[in-house]
């Protein structure tokens, strides 16, 4: 089982750690290759065995409420990206020298020997947004892709489909890369760091390291960020192929070697003949949607990547042109009594919520929900001139108040100690008293949405028909 290809599957006996997004398809593809697959699973609930019971009729041996223990004889592990890897079946593994794989591992090993190069995005915020952007342009460019990885299509059935891709835009998270060591992408891109998952990873250094793999083996271009340090440091890090270079993608006028926007121009000095004296534009701020800073800089880091892959200026342009981003990123729901009212549920850690509040002048906030063990003096000092007022809700809205009394004291704040379905509505109503003509009404709470919503396209959903009732 070490490096390159595994071609003879046939009899291996091979565990499968979870079922879900991940689990069943790597068993069921593990099973069709002629592996012997145990899948072990530490929930036991009546989605688990479901699942298992079509496993089962296919052959398969599966375990519930058993995560932990090693099946005898196990030659590799499979592991669903989310498994923390302090399990005591990861020790086990260890101890008996049996390798553990995640599923874009899987993947990768799985690919045929002319396989579809991937262009591979990951960082703390922007990654859907980021790859949805860069297959839009490659698709402009006349080539056949797919975003894949973390979103859309799964990774295992890109590369093991019947019509090959001509080069994917692969979404990796920092749990999918800390289980896939020898990915090597053609290039990639670490958007921006900011503590996040930090009680999975143990410490801010590991995170940082799982999510510098990206940059591992690159051969042509490791894009960073040049207003994130950390990004740039990976860089510095990373073990890569002969003559692949580090591209920056700033919101500022680009230096040689670097994508940045010159009076509302998007432009390349990158992957141009002499960057040091010519820049190729590729695109307005305008053709990028929603304008906003921390969007035009995923914008940047998409080009960034398409053109590593060689793809014209024209296409760049064209992809952002048809790019439409997902819901609940800054979605402009409505504007009533010349508020406007904008959905950004997705903004669920501080750093998201960060760069959403940098993109309008006055604001009142709608934040709070689950803070995940996060805190909140940094985004408030940095919000704190455009905040108009804010309007609190969910379980650790406290810990929002009490960093809005330290470093905003003069921001009026609605404390809302409801968490039932109305409680939305209330917090829109609140905010429009709070408005004035100009300002807009952003809910980008900091926090994840499980203390009220069974997601955060839920809580967007509640918000945007709260904004509703308000304009009948």
């Amino acid at each position: 089982m070490g490096s390159g290809q595994v071609t003879d599957w046939q009899g291996k006996n091979v565990t499968v750690a979870g079922l879900g997004v991940s689990g069943v398809p790597a068993a069921r593809v593990l099973h069709g290759l002629g592996a012997k697959v145990t899948v072990v699973n530490d929930g036991d609930d009546a989605r688990a065995r479901e699942q298992a019971a079509g496993l089962e009729a296919l052959g398969v041996t599966v375990r519930l409420g058993d995560g932990d223990t090693l099946p005898e004889g196990t030659e590799l592990i499979v592991t669903a990206p989310g498994w923390k890897p302090d399990k005591p079946l990861f020790a086990a593994a260890d101890e008996a020298g049996v390798p553990v794989w995640g599923d874009v591992e899987l993947a990768w090993r799985l690919r045929k020997p002319d396989a579809a190069p991937w262009l591979a995005v990951t960082g703390t915020n922007g990654k859907t947004t980021t790859v949805q952007m860069l297959a839009a342009i490659l698709t402009a460019a006349g080539l056949r892709t797919a975003a894949v990885g973390n979103i859309g299509v799964s990774l295992l059935d890109a590369v093991l489909g019947e019509e090959p891709y001509d080069v994917l835009a692969v979404e990796l998270s920092s749990y999918q890369l800390h289980w896939a060591p020898s990915l090597r992408a053609h290039s990639a891109a670490v958007l921006n760091l900011a503590p996040d998952h930090l009680d999975w990873h143990g410490s801010m250094e590991a995170y940082a390291r799982d999510k510098g793999r990206v940059y591992e083996g690159n051969r042509v271009a490791c894009v960073y960020n040049v207003a994130d340090k950390a990004t740039e440091d990976l860089v510095r890090e990373a073990d890569v192929e002969e003559g692949c270079r580090a591209v920056g993608f700033t919101l500022g006028t680009p230096g040689p070697s670097q994508l940045g926007v010159v009076e509302g121009i998007l432009v390349d000095r990158a992957f141009v003949e002499d960057r040091h004296r010519n820049a190729q534009e590729l695109a307005e701020v305008s053709d990028v949607r929603p304008p906003a800073p921390h969007n035009i800089a995923n914008a940047l880091a998409a080009a960034a990547l398409a053109r590593a892959y060689g793809v014209p200026a024209s296409a760049v342009r064209d992809g952002l042109r048809a790019f439409t981003p997902d819901a609940h990123r800054i979605a402009h729901v409505a504007d009533v009594d010349e508020v406007a009212y904008v959905d950004d549920s997705k903004a669920t850690n501080t750093h998201a919520a960060e760069a959403s509040l940098a993109a309008y002048e006055s604001i009142v906030w709608i934040a709070g929900g689950l803070a995940k063990g996060a805190t909140f003096d940094e985004l408030v000092a940095a919000s704190a001139k455009r905040l108009r007022g804010a309007v609190l809700i969910g379980r650790d809205r406290a810990l929002i108040r009490e960093a809005l009394a330290r470093h905003a004291p003069e921001v009026p704040v609605v404390d809302l100690d409801r968490t039932d379905t109305g409680a939305m509505l209330q917090a829109v109503q609140e905010a429009r008293r709070l408005a004035r003509p100009g300002d807009t009404v952003l809910l980008a709470p900091a926090c994840a949405s499980m203390d009220m919503f069974a997601n955060y396209n839920k809580r967007g959903d509640a918000f945007a028909q709260a904004v509703r009732e308000l304009g009948a």
